[in-house]
């Protein structure tokens, strides 16, 4: 076991540079063999396109470079003003939306122009992010399937209805499974797929009724496996099936049902993470940035843009899919 794991917390003395064997432990759902391949990117041969690769030709005219509006990246990762419309009239209501990748997905939906509810377990925080967006917060343990159903009715009631859910409240408890307690394993069970379970339910006969919805859930990178997280990759996979039953269930009622699966992402919990370890927030930031092909971490605006389109009508034809948004971690 490598000291200073998630697995193993003795701390890596403060200022030193961790060592290889640690980076490939902790770069985030990153199997330590593919990490091994990807962490010296200085081997890498750099590949310039040639002048005319992306030209056009028009009859008579000479080739000329393609400009794609918008294709500039944001230089924190976010796609500022490029806000996805229609969303006008539409009431969201997004889980575990108080912080991280909940909070940038509520600001998002409400710059494309919905009304959003901020469902999250912290009341206090939960209506501080509302209050950015105009919506209402409400305080909710997403596993109470009786509070879950009254958070919606109550969206109803004062937002004027519910066309657009967004399940993003999760947990970790992580740790290797001869070390995992059954109170580990329930707990990440009961939050994401029962608290998922519980929210898409009570918002369904909604979305029925007037014929549109979106359901977004949030999957992860390490549904495909990861070391030390049994339970979390086993929740997460289970919401990429509960994704695709739904959208057969719902699609004839005018209801999409997908899944966004984000690598790592800067969050609370991901700096909460570094300090388990003992390194520096910026230390597990640079180690998962060298694993992935475009060399950076995600933002939480990252992933609400992902689900800013499953959101939108423009994803009206897409249903039961989960996409991948790591950076290219597991190509």
């Amino acid at each position: 076991m490598v000291p200073g794991s998630v697995l193993d917390l003795s701390p890596v003395p403060s200022g030193t540079a961790p060592s290889k064997a640690l980076l490939e432990t902790v770069a985030l759902a990153q199997p330590a063999d593919r990490l091994a391949t990807r962490a010296a990117p200085a081997r890498q041969r750099s590949y310039e396109p040639p002048a005319d690769a992306f030209a056009v030709t028009a009859p008579g005219r000479r080739p000329g470079p393609v400009r794609v509006r918008g294709s500039a990246p944001h230089p924190t990762g976010s796609d500022e003003g490029t806000h996805m419309a229609g969303l006008e009239g539409r009431v969201a209501l997004v889980t575990g939306g108080a912080r991280g990748i909940g909070a940038a997905t509520a600001r998002r939906l409400h710059a494309d122009g919905a009304r959003v509810a901020v469902l999250d377990l912290d009341d206090a925080a939960a209506s501080h992010t509302a209050s950015q967006t105009g919506g209402i917060g409400i305080g909710c343990d997403v596993t109470d399937g009786a509070a879950v159903e009254a958070a919606v009715e109550r969206v109803v009631a004062e937002l004027g209805g519910l066309h657009i859910l967004v399940n993003n409240a999760g947990v970790t408890r992580d740790n290797l499974l001869f070390k995992l307690t059954e109170s580990d394993w329930d707990t990440v069970m009961n939050v994401h797929l029962k608290g998922a379970f519980n929210a898409s339910k009570a918002a369904q006969k909604h979305m029925v009724a007037a014929k549109w919805g979106r359901i977004v859930n949030l999957s992860s990178v390490s549904a495909l496996g990861n070391r030390g997280q049994a339970n979390y990759a086993a929740a997460k996979m289970g919401l990429q099936g509960f994704t695709r039953t739904l959208a057969i269930e719902l699609g004839p009622f005018g209801v999409t049902v997908n899944a966004v699966a984000p690598g790592f992402v800067v969050t609370e919990m991901t700096n909460a993470t570094a300090v388990r370890l003992g390194i520096t927030p910026a230390q597990l930031q640079e180690a998962s940035a060298q694993a992935v092909p475009v060399r950076r971490v995600g933002s939480p605006d990252d992933i609400a843009n992902a689900i800013s389109f499953f959101a939108s009508e423009a994803s009206s034809f897409v249903t039961g899919q989960t996409l991948y948004v790591d950076g290219g971690a597991k190509i």
